[in-house]
């Protein structure tokens, strides 16, 4: 409310702005916001408001910042919304909006700031964009624009930003564009735009910092003039048909990020092919670097270790590099992921590869490598995935992984015992070898969905070594396995299909062995998922956009709100037709608990115990922080729903108000043993959970139990730590609270 004296002299109290943003309002905006003839802010952002946008906003004629951002408005954007002709800022984006762009827009001489992304607006861009005047930030990606770039946005003068990236524009790049001299985001990706680029782009546009073109049809050259975007921050031209040789020198390019080239047809076969890589030399802030697949030609470079020690990623692929992998890869000592698969690297994996002790990700699949798999890629202490088939290489020590893959090369003889130090590896990819003899100390295939006859010959004839409680459809085997007798008809291609299954079982659950001693009825279900090719070999987690989580949530409809908290909401969606997700999306004000529970998850490597999608989506819009968790649906509820159920609802599915049995209660507890044996024991980092308690244990549709909610877990270190643990505070829920110990 601000005074304001009206002509007769008395001091009256009008509404200027009104900012109501983050709180969860629902229901529709009222026509009567038109009557706040003196509004100048209008903030709804991050809400659940539906319908359609007023007509009766267009009355505020004062208004200058009108964000409705992250809502769920339908219909069409109103046309008399150009009679606020002193807006400033129009944010829409995040909506359910349908239609085309009123051209009556045009009006809008004073806008900077024009934001309609991610709603479902269809149609041409229409030209009258051009006479928005003092427009800045133009930001449309994310919708159903066809046609081609209109002539018009080359009037744009003051333009800084132009995102139209995710449509379906078609057409080639206007050159009206290339008048925009003080652009410096230029965002086109994922549409339908062919034809080449202009070789004088980095003079005509030498304020770009992000260049975003991928996912088109561009062909020809990649422009030698971008070494004169001096600012660039972003070059990112895959999945195009650019050509010919990279030429472009990178030395004067110093605050380059990430250079993603992959998916294209570079490459010139001439003998100086891969010098681009020298030039990178001074770009001291480049972390990500993807060159491949392509058709460049040659011996990677010597050079290739001059590149920044900040370097994350490194990605080259398909089969036109050759010889052998540079000793200075070691000089590399930040990197993370290592992608040099299906190339035709020789010789044996260089020594210097044990100095990068940050090495998460190793993909080396598909080259001619030979010799030992040298124990000094076992000390790469942060190793988890490491893929090696279809090499020449013989097995040797290896520590600290958690995924090897090792299948198609020459290996042959035993399994070495030396597996069982191993302590963290889940998944072992054999296949394709000639490896031949072990023996098991013990083999737990109990709880599965295995049919069929159990042998009764070797190792499966001693009780004591193997367990295949919880099988249903087994039958057969050694009087103590106490299995029925098998049918006499049943055919030999089943009992040999079990066979092979059970021979496969036991080859991925030999490194559990010493586990399953422990805790004989924990069996965790391993899955081999995805094919061993592609750039994103067996990924643990799927990586979820904000986009993908505004789609799976119906635009964060109320109808899929499962849950509100003090620090945020609980959606439901659908990823795809299998595949049900719960997007615990948190606000700026919780990132404490967000971050401690981030922090957890990023231990967690055992999908099984907590079933996590991605542990982050963050989005950061307009400065405002939105952050959401992302888990797989459990379809069963949490454990507090099924020992103290409340009023049954007249929709409530049956299964969901069951009580448990005895053998389910068991069944529970033993779920949970594992999960807290695996979170002190054998993570990454030991986890202690701090709040544990029957509503943060949640059951999926086989009524296996997962533990959740990691928001005030705490690190051994961190409750040895006086500063940290000396607190009058309770950390979790009273009556589940774990002790603390207090200075």
């Amino acid at each position: 409310m601000s005074p304001f004296t009206s002509a007769s002299g008395k001091v009256l109290h009008v509404v200027i702005t009104i900012d109501l943003s983050y709180r969860g309002l629902v229901g529709s905006l009222s026509p009567y916001v038109g009557n706040l003839s003196f509004l100048r802010v209008l903030k709804l952002f991050n809400n659940t408001l539906q319908g359609e946008i007023p007509p009766q906003v267009g009355h505020l004629f004062r208004l200058q910042i009108l964000n409705l951002n992250i809502n769920s408005f339908e219909g069409e954007i109103p046309a008399n919304l150009s009679h606020c002709f002193n807006l400033r800022y129009l944010g829409v984006s995040f909506n359910k909006l349908v239609g085309k762009l009123p051209e009556e827009l045009g009006s809008l001489s004073k806008l900077t700031y024009l934001i309609i992304e991610l709603n479902n607006l269809t149609g041409e861009i229409p030209q009258s964009i051009g006479r928005l005047s003092s427009l800045e930030l133009l930001a449309l990606p994310y919708n159903l624009f066809s046609g081609s770039l209109p002539n018009a946005l080359g009037q744009l003068k003051n333009l800084e930003g132009l995102f139209l990236g995710v449509n379906q524009l078609s057409g080639t790049i206007n050159p009206s564009i290339y008048n925009l001299s003080l652009l410096t985001n230029l965002f086109l990706a994922d549409n339908h735009l062919d034809g080449t680029l202009s070789q004088n782009l980095g003079l005509l546009l030498p304020n770009l910092q992000q260049i975003q073109l991928w996912g088109n049809k561009f062909t020809g050259p990649i422009p030698l003039s971008i070494s004169n975007c001096t600012a660039l921050e972003s070059l990112e031209l895959s999945n195009n048909n650019f050509n010919g040789k990279l030429g472009i020198n990178f030395g004067g390019l110093p605050n380059l990020f990430r250079i993603i080239l992959n998916d294209n047809n570079l490459g010139s076969g001439e003998p100086d092919e891969m010098n681009f890589i020298d030039s990178m030399a001074n770009c001291s802030n480049l972390h990500i670097l993807q060159l491949g697949p392509n058709h460049f030609r040659g011996f990677l470079p010597n050079s290739a270790g001059n590149l920044s020690d900040q370097l994350r990623h490194l990605t080259l692929l398909k089969k036109f590099i050759h010889g052998k992998l540079p000793s200075t890869i070691g000089n590399l000592v930040n990197l993370n992921l290592l992608f040099l698969n299906n190339k035709q690297f020789t010789d044996a994996i260089p020594a210097a590869v044990e100095n990068l002790q940050n090495l998460q990700r190793a993909n080396l699949a598909g080259n001619k490598f030979h010799g030992e798999i040298s124990e000094y890629i076992g000390n790469l202490s942060l190793l988890t995935e490491l893929y090696l088939f279809g090499n020449r290489l013989k097995f040797c020590n290896l520590k600290n992984l958690a995924k090897l893959d090792i299948s198609e090369n020459e290996l042959s003889g035993e399994i070495p015992n030396s597996l069982d130090s191993c302590t963290s590896l889940e998944s072992l990819y054999m296949e394709g070898n000639f490896l031949e003899h072990f023996s098991l100390n013990n083999l737990n295939l109990s709880f599965n969905d295995f049919e069929g006859e159990v042998p009764s010959e070797g190792d499966f004839a001693y009780a004591i070594v193997i367990s295949v409680v919880g099988n249903n459809r087994l039958c057969g085997g050694i009087p103590k396995l106490q299995l029925p007798k098998c049918n006499i008809k049943e055919s030999k291609k089943q009992k040999s299909s079990l066979v092979l299954i059970l021979a496969i079982s036991i080859l991925c659950t030999l490194l559990g062995v010493t586990m399953v001693l422990s805790f004989s009825f924990c069996c965790v279900k391993k899955k081999r998922d995805v094919q061993p090719s592609g750039i994103l070999l067996r990924e643990t987690f799927l990586r979820v956009s904000y986009e993908m989580l505004h789609k799976a949530t119906d635009g964060f409809s109320s109808v899929n709100l499962i849950g509100v908290g003090s620090y945020g909401s609980v959606y439901k969606g659908i990823l795809d037709p299998n595949e049900t997700i719960v997007a615990n999306l948190q606000h700026r004000e919780a990132s404490k608990s967000f971050m401690s529970e981030c922090e957890a998850l990023r231990n967690i490597k055992h999908r099984n115990l907590v079933k996590i999608i991605t542990s982050l989506s963050s989005v950061d819009f307009q400065g405002n922080d939105f952050k959401a968790l992302v888990y797989e649906f459990m379809p069963n509820g949490s454990l507090e729903s099924r020992l103290h159920p409340g009023p049954k609802s007249s929709n409530e599915e049956n299964e969901q108000s069951q009580s448990l049995n005895l053998l389910q209660r068991i069944n529970v507890a033993v779920d949970v043993l594992c999960a807290l044996e695996y979170l002190h024991h054998h993570c990454q980092t030991p986890i202690i959970h701090c709040d544990l308690k029957p509503s943060d244990v949640l059951l999926d549709s086989e009524m296996v139990a997962h533990v959740g909610d990691f928001g005030v877990a705490r690190f051994p270190q961190q409750l040895t730590n006086p500063k940290q643990s000396s607190s009058i505070a309770v950390r979790g829920t009273v009556g589940y609270t774990a002790p603390v110990k207090h200075a």
